[in-house]
């Protein structure tokens, strides 16, 4: 991604940098990436793989500018969607100043860990840990997983936190602004994000879907805009909701519709908070067969062009 050069450094000291969010899937890299930048640019839900691209979030203060870049989890893949969001992680890597690799205290290190660690020790860039949801384990959980992880000897500090409860974010925000370099401002102190409207609403449908539906549902889901009209004092979007299986059509539509109905009350109260008018949203369900295979609707979707074929 080329860097997008904004005003020159405000004065001498000004620290600005890019900073990657890595780790499997489901650690809570988007609930820090939001945490951090004190409101939602990243889509969360129980799910594994809720991220699929590379989301760019600026935090900007008086003293330094921080550019966070919310990865996909690290797996492996099975399909081109699957490399595509491979792919999008290790660019992450490869862009980013500092790395702050993500580990679930709740599960321990595990083998995806490992793969992450074995790309950190690859990429050579200054690194930090945070062990994350300490707010749902006993204290004394965290210290077992501090010292396997230090025993690497890939990270300078090991930071406990809860993304979700915001503890010690300070003290990572602190360890992050040590190391990021002097520079200039990249982005406009007002812009906290380089993803588009109409990506936005694409997501937040997305995470309503991943959050009401069952376990078999959301790896296969995606959305589709059909339009975006806005109007003085509304919004009104279309959407197509994909699926690959007339099962999960139904799933999605639930009994007399009532499932999707819920889906976009929810995504429509989320989709007002964002925009700060009213939406009248529309949506649909479509069967597109193996979609996450098929390279022309991946690129449509707008995913990552690397490992789609």
């Amino acid at each position: 991604m080329p860097r997008e050069i904004g005003e020159a450094a405000i004065s001498r000291g000004y620290r600005s940098g890019f900073v990657g969010l890595i780790g499997k899937p489901n650690v809570g890299k988007s609930t820090l990436l939001n945490a951090l930048l004190g409101r939602k640019v990243s889509i969360t839900s129980p799910r594994p793989q809720t991220t699929r691209t590379r989301i760019l979030g600026i935090l900007t203060r008086p003293d330094a500018q921080v550019i966070f870049l919310d990865s996909p989890g690290w797996h492996k893949p099975q399909h081109p969607l699957g490399r595509s969001m491979v792919a999008a992680a290790r660019d992450v890597m490869e862009e980013a100043d500092v790395l702050v690799a993500i580990l679930d205290v709740t599960s321990g290190i595990t083998q995806e860990d490992e793969w992450v660690f074995d790309e950190v020790r690859k990429a050579k860039r200054p690194a930090l840990l945070a062990i994350n949801k300490v707010d749902a384990v006993n204290k004394g959980r965290a210290l077992p997983l501090i010292e396997q992880a230090a025993a690497t000897g890939l990270f300078a500090e090991h930071i406990p936190v809860s993304a979700a409860h915001g503890d010690n974010l300070d003290v990572l925000m602190a360890q992050l602004l040590a190391r990021l370099p002097e520079g200039p401002r990249w982005y406009e102190p007002e812009q906290v994000t380089d993803q588009t409207t109409e990506q936005l609403i694409q997501e937040f449908i997305r995470e309503q879907v991943l959050v009401a539906t069952r376990q078999e549902v959301p790896h296969a889901v995606g959305v589709l805009l059909e339009g975006v009209t806005h109007k003085d004092r509304a919004v009104v979007i279309q959407a197509v909701i994909l699926v690959e299986r007339e099962g999960q059509k139904a799933i999605v539509i639930g009994r007399r519709g009532q499932m999707l109905k819920h889906i976009g009350t929810e995504a429509r109260k989320e989709l007002e908070r964002l925009l700060g008018k009213k939406v009248f949203l529309e949506l649909w369900v479509k069967v597109a067969k193996d979609w996450r295979s098929d390279a022309s609707l991946l690129r449509q979707l707008g995913y990552h062009a690397k490992g789609i074929r």
